[in-house]
């Protein structure tokens, strides 16, 4: 009974109203009146401060001012972090290969198999036991075999030790050159910013030689000096050959001295009309054709 009497007390204080009132000091007149109770205050503190927290919750959730707050990392360390977990795993990853290589590496300074680690002599005497032999060692070529091939014949072609007996090194001055066209020198050697050759005027058409032998190292169209062809002789000689009209040899080809490689044009950006504009190079330098070949 006591219990209850102190609940019904305690809830009746609770609820129980209370006026709170302004009034003007001189005059007595009431200015402002709020009837309250202590329940109804209690809940609109407990309220405000509710909709408070959160509020402020907020403002540090989504604005900048998190950074402030002691321990949280601000955008630049956040950065360095994935930086640092991406790098680590890279690292791990690089240690992997590393261990691999190491591995595979001892196996075949002892002799084993670089992949399983079994002695060459075990897989032998395996292979012996159980009565295979050689009979399961297949020698038809594959296709990796086959491309590999044709990869290094095609890099062979440009070697001219494989395709000809080699020739004995002779004096450029000593050397015969044979006129890679008939006509009139119309542009010297140096005439010019960047001319490294002559300019020869020729009918549209006429024949193209090559002026000693050699190997076709370019065969092909530039946008400036139109169909250009290149070829590569003993001495470290390089004989040019632009602004023909059609190319007659491919990449790789070899040529004698005097044969037909192109028929002079008019192609490229750079020329004015008709002619051959010829160039000889030396050990990467330029020479003038006019001191080695009458034209």
């Amino acid at each position: 009974m006591t219990t209850q009497k102190k609940k019904k007390s305690l809830l009746k204080k609770l609820s129980s109203k209370y006026r709170l009132a302004l009034f003007n000091e001189q005059t007595y007149e009431e200015l402002f009146v709020v009837r309250l109770s202590r329940l109804n205050v209690f809940t609109v503190v407990e309220t405000f401060g509710f909709v408070l927290i959160v509020l402020v919750a907020l403002l540090i959730s989504f604005t900048s001012l998190r950074e402030y707050i002691p321990g949280y990392p601000d955008a630049q360390q956040r950065l360095l972090i994935v930086r640092n977990a991406q790098r680590v795993d890279s690292l791990h990853i690089e240690i992997q290969k590393r261990d691999v290589f190491i591995n595979s590496f001892k196996n075949i300074l002892m002799g084993e198999d670089p992949e399983t680690g079994a002695s060459q002599e075990d897989e032998i005497s395996e292979t012996t036991m159980n009565g295979n032999g050689n009979a399961n060692i297949n020698f038809a070529r594959s296709n990796e075999d086959s491309l590999f091939r044709i990869q290094v014949e095609r890099e062979e072609r440009f070697n001219l030790s494989v395709r000809e007996v080699p020739q004995r090194a002779i004096a450029l001055e000593s050397a015969f050159f044979v006129s890679p066209i008939k006509g009139l020198v119309i542009n010297g050697f140096g005439e010019t910013t960047g001319h490294y050759g002559v300019d020869i005027v020729a009918a549209p058409g006429s024949r193209v030689s090559a002026v000693l032998d050699g190997m076709v190292v370019f065969s092909g169209w530039t946008v400036e000096t139109g169909y250009v062809i290149q070829i590569q002789h003993p001495n470290n000689l390089i004989s040019i050959y632009k602004h023909n009209e059609i190319l007659m040899k491919e990449v790789g080809q070899v040529v004698k001295a005097g044969e037909a490689i192109a028929r002079v044009g008019n192609s490229g950006e750079l020329t004015t009309g008709p002619h051959l504009h010829f160039e000889l190079w030396y050990n990467g330098s330029p020479l003038n054709p006019v001191d080695y070949i009458a034209f």
